[in-house]
């Protein structure tokens, strides 16, 4: 079963889309530290699955798809096992919509599940988590096209500041944050590189 579902543009980083001007304080994961962040998540994946066979990695929009697309290779080349991949577009399940626009199909974006989701353990992916609201909104994506067998959270970095009671069961690395500061995650098919930043709200004098 392939299910496309073009929807609007992609989903930006928290931290784009703040009014106030942020400036890069440090750097959180180079290239290197990425990939080892990656592969550690890769393994748990492996040694938590009863059957790989079972499991399916949906994306995110926007940088959770090509992170669930290189964890099916790590996966893949760990286990021999080639876990399918399907991708997810939001947008018209987030509570925050009206501020973000109408919804309407732009941009190319789409929902894809290239497998039935019955009896399916699903593992949704996505770059950062801090309040819940965006895995919500997927999970209402995920249920209106399907019923899997169980549903988990995949994230590169959980910054905190839950709203909701969401709780990730895999995260590459855990960064506590204040309020006025923002992980931003960069990856070389949407970004040009790999890293991970922490930027800060600019304060005016």
């Amino acid at each position: 079963m392939s299910t496309h579902v073009p929807k609007s543009p992609p989903r930006r980083d928290a931290a784009a889309s703040r009014e106030r001007p942020l400036r890069e304080t440090s750097q959180l994961l180079d290239s290197e530290a990425m990939g080892r962040t990656l592969a550690r998540l890769a393994h748990e994946l492996i040694e938590r699955s009863p059957d790989l066979h079972d499991l399916l990695l949906v994306g995110v929009h926007t940088r959770g798809v090509p992170l669930a697309k290189r964890l099916q290779k790590l996966v893949a080349d760990r286990s021999g096992v080639e876990v399918p991949v399907g991708q997810l577009d939001i947008t018209l399940h987030r509570d925050d919509r009206g501020e973000r626009g109408t919804g309407e199909a732009e941009g190319g974006r789409a929902t894809v599940v290239p497998v039935p989701l019955a009896g399916r353990s699903v593992v949704l992916v996505d770059d950062v988590l801090s309040t819940g609201r965006t895995v919500r909104a997927a999970i209402d994506t995920l249920l209106e096209l399907g019923r899997p067998a169980r549903v988990q959270v995949a994230v590169l970095v959980d910054r905190g500041h839950r709203e909701l009671p969401i709780r990730p069961d895999y995260v590459g690395k855990n960064v506590p944050t204040a309020r006025q500061e923002h992980v931003q995650v960069e990856l070389a098919e949407v970004d040009g590189r790999d890293r991970v930043v922490l930027l800060r709200e600019a304060v005016d004098d």
